[in-house]
């Protein structure tokens, strides 16, 4: 086996794409273009950009229709066979793999591409801009924050429940193709409560969080701090230890290096201007265990 010390005397051969977030024409002069590996710094969110759009409410109610379709399927053939047992362990897998998924997702964006992006884009500037003002996600109305992924449960999810119908899948095939899309969907919601002063959180939601059934303000925050590599999964967060303490993600990390002479961003010390500037952290209570 080999030591992973991939901070240390690795040559950059050539590193990922800096993922430069979109800007809004001002009057003011052009700033100078910023050097090469730095990621320029995104502004603050316009109140305009935190409202649901009628576009967007109506991805978030289709996408949550296929959810509730696949879901109903699952309870009528449970219902039928009479048991539920299937349904409910298939369940907690696609709860558990969601987690997962949401993890490897996050560290792809979070150290790989730019804004230019093929399909993952918008995404890879978005993630990147949280880092910058992360309690911004705080303050996005529900469907701007879940219709993305919303899309993409819609547009995936009622084809696949489709084909299981059509191919006389079980209670428990529909139960985990729902809850999972679901899961995923509702991740960005999970996210937000993990930045969220808990004076303003749901109730209940602090609870979950303590439970660890939902990721933890605690646990999300240290993804936040420096060397920004940690605790990716932002569903329950359940995944984040053993991920974390077995280095999966830097021997993934070593991988596309030595593969294609890609560096992760998180090798590299990050540029002070994509973490929150003091200004932005004062009367920031996102993190407070008050």
């Amino acid at each position: 086996m080999y030591a992973m010390t991939p901070r240390c005397q690795l040559p950059p051969l050539r590193r990922a794409a800096p993922c430069r977030a979109a800007t809004t024409t001002t009057t003011t002069p052009a700033a100078p273009s910023p050097s090469p590996g730095v990621l320029s710094s995104p502004s603050r969110a316009d109140p305009d950009e935190l409202r649901s759009t009628w576009p967007q409410r109506a991805w978030t109610l289709a996408g949550s229709a296929a959810v509730l379709s696949s879901l109903s399927t699952s309870a009528s053939l449970a219902r039928d066979a009479g048991s539920f047992a299937g349904p409910l362990a298939a369940a907690a897998a696609a709860y558990a793999l969601a987690d997962l998924s949401t993890g490897v997702y996050h560290w792809f964006v979070d150290n790989y591409g730019d804004a230019s992006t093929p399909v993952f884009g918008s995404q890879i500037a978005a993630f990147q801009g949280h880092h910058r003002y992360p309690s911004t996600i705080t303050r996005r109305e529900p469907c701007n924050n879940l219709h993305a992924l919303a899309r993409a449960a819609a547009l995936a999810l009622l084809p696949v429940d489709a084909a299981a119908t059509a191919a006389g899948a079980p209670a428990a095939a529909h139960a985990f193709a729902g809850v999972f899309a679901a899961c995923v969907v509702l991740s960005q919601q999970f996210h937000a409560w993990a930045h969220e002063n808990p004076r303003r959180l749901p109730p209940g939601v602090e609870a979950l969080q303590a439970a660890g059934v939902l990721v933890s303000r605690a646990q999300h925050a240290a993804h936040h701090r420096a060397p920004y590599n940690n605790n990716y999964c932002i569903v329950s967060g359940v995944w984040n230890e053993l991920l974390d303490r077995h280095r999966v993600f830097e021997a993934l990390e070593m991988v596309v290096f030595f593969r294609t002479g890609v560096r992760p961003r998180s090798w590299d010390e990050p540029d002070t201007a994509w973490t929150e500037d003091a200004t932005a952290a004062v009367g920031d209570t996102s993190f407070h265990t008050q």
